[in-house]
């Protein structure tokens, strides 16, 4: 299954956007990942993430997407959406199930509200329908760091908010060293989707959301907070919700039985 993990580049009117395909599944999965794509995209990551997401992988043909190189200031997180679906055409993949974590989330929120018939199920992953305090405090913090070139302070941050503190303790040493092999050439596209972060606002189009959609979120997020998640739920018809009372943002990779959780909503048939 993984020799089947490809690395791709599409050339839109938009500009280049690098995409990962892996799996062989006859259904499709799109997965979108967070702000972190501001600082690197899935280019060259294929294999990994073949690895990472293989139960995923083993019911799907799944794609991951940044976004385009053709970001410009004021793009927001429904101009992200209308790229995606312009992908899609590219791809001509006609109608996916759709998983987005963080910013991704957002994005997937306005292409289940623009694109119906393109969306079959919808998973929305410690993301929000629109800015809070707490999203607006620690977006604002990166982007502050951004704009000083601070990398390791970045890091440092974009850790402690997003991990478990014992997944932080663990790992604190090793961010020095990230931060000096991963600080990019420049912000410009970090800062673009962290203040598109801050300008997302669905909270009157969720109503619109007719795929069966499962909400995911921690009693411990330090980024965007608890109460994003059941805000969200309660808003689009009949969404399902999941909190994690232990995890907080990075819920995807510390909660041990959360593809397992995701994989079972997609194949469940009510």
């Amino acid at each position: 299954m993984f020799l089947r993990a490809q690395n791709l580049t599409l050339r839109l009117p938009g500009g280049d956007m690098d995409c990962v395909r892996f799996g062989a599944g006859s259904n499709t999965l799109i997965l979108l990942p967070g702000l972190g794509d501001g600082l690197r995209t899935v280019k060259g990551t294929a294999l990994p993430m073949a690895l990472m997401y293989r139960t995923l992988a083993k019911g799907y043909t799944v794609y991951m997407f940044s976004r385009s190189s053709g970001l410009s200031e004021g793009y927001s997180t429904r101009d992200m959406a209308a790229e995606l679906s312009r992908a899609m055409e590219h791809l001509q993949i006609a109608h996916a199930d759709v998983i987005g974590v963080s910013m991704g989330g957002m994005i997937a929120q306005h292409l289940a509200a623009d694109h119906p018939e393109k969306v079959g199920k919808l998973v929305l992953v410690v993301t929000c329908a629109g800015p809070n305090p707490t999203l607006t405090e620690s977006i604002g913090k990166w982007i502050m760091l951004a704009e000083q070139g601070d990398h390791t302070a970045l890091m440092d941050s974009n850790v402690r908010r997003i991990y478990s503190e014992a997944y932080y303790r663990k790992n604190r040493w090793l961010i020095p060293v990230i931060g000096r092999l991963t600080k990019p050439a420049s912000y410009d596209r970090f800062l673009i989707q962290a203040k598109a972060c801050l300008t997302h606002d669905t909270r009157e189009r969720l109503s619109q959301i007719q795929s069966p959609t499962l909400v995911i979120g921690g009693e411990q997020d330090l980024a965007l907070g608890a109460d994003a998640s059941r805000e969200l739920a309660a808003a689009i018809p009949h969404a399902q919700l999941k909190m994690y009372a232990q995890w907080g943002h990075g819920l995807y990779e510390e909660a041990k039985d959360f593809q397992a959780v995701v994989t079972n909503f997609l194949a469940d048939n009510r």
